[in-house]
């Protein structure tokens, strides 16, 4: 086995002296160096976090545009959607069945249930894309963040003061984000 001082004195004078100088400067940094490395520290996590930051919020940007990715077309179909609405309530009010003959009634009855399929049909599929109806709003409390008041009318009772009093359009969900808000009368 070799003495580590012959191994030593085997080196070059240029080689040991320079593993003294890296020994010493590992062992005890200069107060300037130490500040450098702490300055040089700070600045990589701050870095980092700011980076981490950036990743999160692009990551959700991407999710949302890919969840909302339909909110256009979904909100142009919306007056498609009010105007079966409409038309049900037309057929639901027509009296003049009455009159007609059994073979007559018979046609209607058809063409109420095909349209009322095809609404159906419309709302399920905008339903798996996301979209929900908000819940009818006559007769509770005025709520600014989901209703917009389109008018003002006296209220029937004291009571209804304050209170939706009708409901014009209804309002829209899209993945728990207002797409529409309802449009109500409120009584005053």
């Amino acid at each position: 086995m070799q003495n580590p001082n012959e191994t030593a004195q085997e080196l070059p004078v240029e080689e040991v002296l320079e593993a003294e100088i890296v020994a010493e400067t590992e062992t005890a940094p200069t107060p300037d160096v130490a500040g450098e490395l702490a300055e040089a520290k700070d600045k990589y996590l701050r870095l980092y976090a700011e980076f981490e930051n950036f990743r999160r919020r692009t990551a959700k940007e991407k999710t949302d545009l890919i969840k909302n990715a339909g909110e256009d077309i979904i909100k142009a179909m919306l007056p498609i959607v009010d105007d079966f609405e409409r038309a049900q309530k037309a057929f639901d009010k027509s009296s003049d069945l009455a009159t007609l003959s059994e073979e007559a009634k018979k046609e209607i009855d058809a063409l109420q249930q095909g349209f009322s399929l095809i609404q159906q049909k419309l709302l399920r599929t905008l339903e798996q894309k996301g979209l929900k109806l908000m819940d009818s709003t006559v007769g509770k409390d005025f709520d600014v963040n989901e209703q917009e008041s389109i008018t003002n009318i006296p209220a029937p009772s004291e009571d209804m003061k304050g209170k939706v009093i009708d409901e014009i359009e209804r309002g829209y969900y899209l993945n728990e984000k207002i797409l529409r808000f309802a449009k109500v009368v409120v009584g005053s």
